[in-house]
């Protein structure tokens, strides 16, 4: 995959990736405005976390990051990708039929383990019947993310990054559908995401199938190169567990604060838009590109690779990054503030996203740079800094939260973000040529940074003069989206002129990724 493919893969993922995030952020716009943050609102979350925490375990992080590049080499050498696709897919089926079996009788502790804050409270009982009924989701969408994994490595990027949206659509569906159906929100919300899983199961199906790769099931067999695959999984595994203590210690310490845990979530899902919409793009294609380019020996064209993925990186999310810094409570308050959302939630709200706004460019670039160890089957590597960052994250929450409250939840993530990316950064120095950036980056990068620090110094003035309208009833949508639409001016304006990018760098691979869709 030559650099413009990248990039216009990148946009193809980034695009379905934002529909979904888009679709996701409506739904938490109606959820907070139909429960508030009290207890079936908390419950809901722990309850739909905890699925999703395995998920990333097992999936995106352990299984996906040691399966991607050894798929792709086969892939690429013609060595019986079929047969091995096979085979991790009743493996990985075989665990989790196992570790969803386990999870229903063991549902009480592991809501205490998520937020031991609720015991004694409304919400614990709620939270464990929710957590039994939407566990089932981690079986249907590990291994449908395996098989995202078989289509990103076959260069089909489309159908992996569009399943995700199926979760969403059903979920916004079934919050316009509960009261006029006479049902109980929480727990029609709560049925619909074992129900999604389903549905983007068989949706990853038949795209495989299409693709030329048959889901067969097979009897589990710990074969030669199932043996190769755990013993790089099992570190990624490792490293995927330390991440979810990280998110485990933030939970903990907010669930002792009032509504606290439905603060941090809902400004983790706003900033997780240009997180999701580019960091994971860019993972997602990057890591199979490395990995044939490594397989193929081609150093000068992974050097260039993982340059303009980072220079993309740093173009789209910097200046998200400065947004979310400069007009947080604009933002929340016009997007969230409604119905059972109260102003206090929207300032609090505000206060984490502005927080997690600063680790925004260090969470993007850790999905640029670990790649180039995953495409090594370097997972060890990565769990030892993962265990650097966690060890940060814990002393800076529990040992801020007496001092500074529930915020110090969200300032450990932003700090662990970027003790990460310095872990990354350097660790990667054996790798010579291929993990340093090239000069246009180096060119290119603090000009980046320059043409964000303009666009926030003209987006706080204009803050101040349209917060009339910002607080106005209807008025406030508009006037955000001028907001926003200021800000891209300024950015893409002064990136032009001063060198920091071209603006063809962005519309040519659009268009691109448009006519291979087509």
């Amino acid at each position: 995959m030559n650099p413009i493919r990248l990039v216009s893969g990148v946009f193809t993922v980034g695009l379905w990736t934002m529909l979904s995030r888009v679709l996701g952020l409506a739904r938490d716009i109606i959820l907070l405005a139909a429960l508030g943050t009290g207890p079936v609102y908390e419950a809901f979350i722990v309850a739909f976390r905890l699925p999703n925490m395995f998920r990333r375990f097992f999936a995106e992080g352990a299984f996906n990051m040691a399966f991607v590049p050894i798929f792709s080499k086969k892939l690429e050498a013609r060595d019986d990708p079929q047969r091995f696709m096979n085979e991790a897919f009743a493996g990985l089926a075989t665990v989790l039929i196992l570790l969803t079996l386990l999870a229903q009788l063991a549902m009480p502790w592991l809501i205490l383990a998520l937020a031991s804050g609720f015991a004694g409270d409304e919400q614990y009982p709620l939270a464990v019947i929710f957590g039994r009924i939407a566990f089932p989701y981690i079986l249907f969408i590990s291994l449908a993310a395996l098989l995202s994994g078989v289509l990103n490595a076959a260069g089909r990027f489309a159908a992996a990054a569009a399943a995700p949206v199926l979760l969403n659509v059903l979920l916004v569906g079934t919050m316009l559908l509960a009261r006029p159906l006479g049902l109980d929100l929480g727990y029609a919300l709560i049925w619909a995401v074992p129900v999604a899983g389903v549905a983007q199961l068989a949706l990853l199906w038949r795209a495989a199938s299409l693709a030329g790769f048959q889901v067969r099931p097979v009897r589990p067999r710990l074969t030669p190169d199932l043996k190769r695959l755990i013993r790089v999984a099992i570190p990624a595994a490792l490293a995927g567990g330390v991440v979810q203590v990280n998110l485990l210690v933030g939970q903990q310490v907010a669930s002792y604060f009032d509504r606290a845990v439905g603060w941090l979530f809902t400004a983790d899902r706003l900033y997780q838009l240009p997180l999701g919409v580019v960091g994971i793009a860019i993972g997602i294609v990057l890591l199979p590109d490395l990995s044939r380019r490594l397989k193929a020996e081609d150093t000068a064209g992974s050097r260039n690779a993982l340059s303009r993925a980072g220079e993309l990186a740093l173009a789209l999310t910097l200046p998200c990054a400065v947004a979310l810094m400069v007009i947080p409570l604009p933002i929340v308050s016009v997007l969230f503030e409604r119905g059972a959302a109260r102003p206090e939630d929207s300032a609090a709200i505000a206060l984490a996203v502005a927080v997690y706004g600063a680790g925004l460019p260090a969470f993007v670039l850790q999905k640029v740079l670990q790649p180039l160890y995953f495409a090594r089957e370097d997972t060890r590597r990565p769990f030892n800094y993962a265990l650097l960052a966690m060890v940060a994250n814990a002393v800076i929450a529990i040992g801020l939260a007496p001092f500074i409250g529930w915020i110090a939840c969200a300032l450990a993530t932003t700090l662990a973000g970027w003790v990460m990316l310095a872990a990354l950064h350097f660790g990667a120095g054996h790798m010579g040529e291929v993990a340093r950036f090239d000069p246009r980056f180096r060119r290119r990068a603090p000009r980046i940074l320059a043409a964000s620090l303009i666009m926030g110094a003209g987006l706080w003035p204009a803050r101040l003069l349209l917060a009339p309208w910002l607080s106005a009833d209807y008025i406030r949508y508009p006037a955000l989206a001028l907001l926003i639409a200021l800000g891209s001016v300024l950015y893409f304006a002064s990136g032009q002129l001063i060198g920091a990018f071209r603006l063809t760098d962005f519309t040519g691979a659009l268009r691109r990724g448009r006519s291979r869709e087509t």
